[in-house]
C-alpha cells in the first residue's frame, strides 16, 4: 500500500494528525500515523525535521571526514589502474610479451571499473553503503596481493580485472553518499572534491609510482600500491558510518517494532527494500535505457568517454614524447612531466568556486527553481580550451622545443578535463535528481570502456602518424564536441521536457507539459 501525507488525509480521518499520535510523549518529534483499509493504524519511520540521526543533520566535521576518507579511496582507485603504466616496460621484458599485451594490464583494470558499479550499486541498496565500501575495497586488497605474487600472464590479467571490479565501489556509491549527507543545493563543493580525486588519480598515480618503477622490480609497484591502499582502507574503516537513509530508517523501524512489540511500524514505499532479482535486473538494464534514449546522457557520455580515454592514453603517449625515444627522459622524469596535468586538474576546484557562485546567484534569482543550465558557464570555456590545448601539445612535441612547453599545454588540457567532467556530472544530477544514479551508471559505463580501450592504440597511433599529427587528430575530434555545452545552455530545457525522467524535475511546467503517470521506481537507487 502506498502512503502519502496530505492535510486532506488528516481531515478525512485516514491519517491520524501528528499531534494526536497515540503514545507520543510531550516534546517528542511528531510521528506520521496512517490508518490502513482494515482500520488498524501504522506508523511510518521517517526523519522528522532536525533529527540528529539524519545524515544531513550531522555536524560538518563528521560529514567532511567521511567525504575526505572516501575521496582518498577514490584517489587510490585511479592509482590501481595507472600505477602499472610506469612499470609496463619491465613487465613485458619479464613475461616476454609485446607492448600491446602489456598495456592490457592497464586496460583490464579500467574495464573492471566499467562493470563493477553495475553489481556494487544494487548491493548497497540491500546491505547499506558502509558494508559495501568496506567489504568490496577490502576484497580488492587481496587481488592486489595476488597481482604482486602471480607467475603467469593469464592470472595477472584476471587479477587486474577483478581488482578494477571490486575497487570501483566509490564509482558506484560516492554520488549517493554525497546525496545522503548534503541537501541538493549544497552538493556542488563535495562533488567537485570527488571529481578532483577521480580525474587527478591517473596522472598522480603515474608520477608517484614512477619512483618505484625506476629503481625496483615491477612487482614492487604492487607491494607499494598494497601499502597505500591498505592504509586508506584502515582509515575508511575507522571513519565511515552508514549514511543511506533507507537503511537507517529500516533499522529504526526494526528497533521500534521490537521495543513496542508491534508490527505497526513501516517504511514509506519509496524507502522499502526491493528484492535482489529486481535490483540486479534494474542495474543491468537501466544504463542502456538512458544511453539509447536520453540526449543529455549521450552528450555526457561523449565527453566522459573521450576525456577519460585521453587521460589513460596519455600514459603511453607521454612515455613516447618524453621518454627515451623523445626527450630522452628516464621513468621518473617522464612521471614528473605529468605535473602539468596534475596542476591543471587541481586548479579546477578553485575556478569551480566561481561557477558555484554563479549557479547559486542564478538559482536565487529564479526563486530556488531547478536550473541545470546554470551549470555550464565554465564548461563553455573549457570546451574551447580542450582542442586548443591538444593542438598546442601536439605541435610542441619536437625534440627541438623545450619540454616545458608541451607540459604547460597539458596543464590547460587538465583544467578542461576536470571542468568538463564536473559540468556533465552536475548537469546530470540537477536534471535527473532521483534518477541520477541510473544516468551516472550509463556515463560510467562509457567512460571506462573508452578509458580501457584508448591506451591500446596509443603507441601505434603516435608511431605511425607521428607525434604532431596523432595529437592533431585527437584535437580535431575534440572540436566536434565543442558545441555540447552551448547546446545544453540553449536547448537544455527542451531536451529535459522530452525526457520522461528529467521532465518530472522541471518546476515551472505548464499544465499541458505535466508528466503523465507516476515515477518508475525501478529507476530510483
Amino acid at each position: 500500500m502506498a502512503y502519502s501525507v496530505s492535510p486532506e488525509g488528516v481531515a478525512e480521518g485516514n491519517i491520524v494528525a501528528p499531534g494526536e499520535a497515540p503514545g507520543e510523549a510531550p516534546g517528542e518529534a511528531p510521528r506520521q500515523i496512517f490508518r490502513r483499509q482494515d482500520g488498524t493504524n501504522v506508523e511510518l519511520a521517517t526523519f522528522p525535521p532536525g533529527d540528529p540521526e539524519n545524515p544531513r543533520n550531522w555536524p560538518l566535521w563528521r560529514k567532511w571526514s567521511i567525504v575526505a576518507a572516501i575521496a582518498f579511496i577514490d584517489l587510490t582507485v585511479s592509482f590501481a589502474a595507472s600505477a602499472f603504466s610506469p612499470a609496463a616496460t619491465k613487465f613485458l621484458k619479464d613475461f616476454g610479451v609485446s607492448s600491446e599485451v602489456a598495456t592490457l594490464g592497464l586496460s583490464m583494470t579500467v574495464w573492471g571499473f566499467a562493470l563493477g558499479p553495475m553489481t556494487l550499486a544494487p548491493l548497497s541498496e540491500y546491505y547499506g553503503r558502509s558494508p559495501i565500501y568496506i567489504a568490496s575495497y577490502g576484497t580488492y586488497l587481496f587481488f592486489v596481493l595476488g597481482t604482486a605474487l602471480v607467475q603467469n600472464l593469464g592470472g595477472f590479467l584476471i587479477l587486474r580485472f577483478l581488482s578494477g571490479w571490486f575497487c570501483a565501489v566509490t564509482i558506484a556509491n560516492f554520488g549517493g553518499t554525497i546525496a545522503d549527507l548534503f541537501e541538493p543545493q549544497a552538493t556542488g563543493i563535495p562533488m567537485s572534491l570527488f571529481l578532483w580525486a577521480a580525474t587527478v588519480g591517473s596522472p598522480l598515480g603515474y608520477l608517484l609510482f614512477s619512483f618505484v618503477a625506476q629503481y625496483r622490480d615491477w612487482r614492487d609497484v604492487f607491494w607499494a600500491l598494497l601499502g597505500i591502499c591498505g592504509g586508506a582502507w584502515l582509515l575508511l574503516t575507522a571513519i565511515l558510518k552508514e549514511t543511506r537513509h533507507s537503511i537507517l530508517l529500516l533499522r529504526r523501524a526494526a528497533c521500534e517494532r521490537k521495543e513496542r512489540t508491534t508490527d505497526a511500524v513501516e517504511l514509506p514505499d519509496s524507502m522499502k527494500q526491493r528484492g535482489p532479482c529486481e535490483l540486479f535486473n534494474t542495474a543491468l538494464t537501466r544504463p542502456f535505457r538512458f544511453l539509447f534514449t536520453e540526449a543529455i546522457i549521450v552528450f555526457g557520455a561523449l565527453y566522459n568517454g573521450y576525456l577519460y580515454g585521453l587521460s589513460f592514453l596519455f600514459n603511453g603517449a607521454f612515455s613516447l614524447v618524453f621518454g627515451m625515444g623523445g626527450h630522452g627522459f628516464n621513468t621518473v622524469s617522464v612521471g614528473l612531466c605529468f605535473l602539468g596535468i596534475i596542476v591543471g586538474i587541481s586548479f579546477g576546484p578553485f575556478t569551480n568556486l566561481w561557477q558555484e557562485h554563479y549557479y547559486q546567484r542564478r538559482i536565487a534569482a529564479a526563486g530556488g527553481r531547478n536550473m541545470p543550465e546554470a551549470r555550464v558557464q565554465l564548461g563553455k570555456v573549457a570546451a574551447v580550451v580542450f582542442p586548443i590545448s591538444l593542438f598546442w601539445f601536439s605541435w610542441t612535441t619536437y625534440k627541438s622545443v623545450h619540454f616545458i612547453v608541451p607540459v604547460i599545454a597539458s596543464a590547460f588540457w587538465g583544467w578542461s578535463f576536470y571542468t568538463l567532467i564536473l559540468m556533465t556530472y552536475t548537469y546530470t544530477e540537477d536534471s535527473y535528481k532521483v534518477y541520477s544514479a541510473s544516468a551516472f551508471a550509463g556515463l560510467g559505463l562509457i567512460r571506462n570502456i573508452a578509458g580501457g580501450g584508448f591506451p591500446l592504440f596509443a603507441e601505434q597511433m603516435f608511431m605511425n602518424e607521428g607525434y604532431q599529427w596523432a595529437g592533431s587528430i585527437l584535437a580535431f575530434l575534440a572540436i566536434l564536441l565543442v558545441p555540447i555545452p552551448f547546446i545544453l545552455e540553449r536547448c537544455g530545457r527542451a531536451l529535459r521536457l522530452r525526457s520522461p525522467w528529467a521532465k518530472q524535475h522541471i518546476a515551472d511546467l505548464a499544465e499541458d507539459e505535466m508528466p503523465s503517470g507516476s515515477k518508475d521506481p525501478s529507476l530510483v537507487l
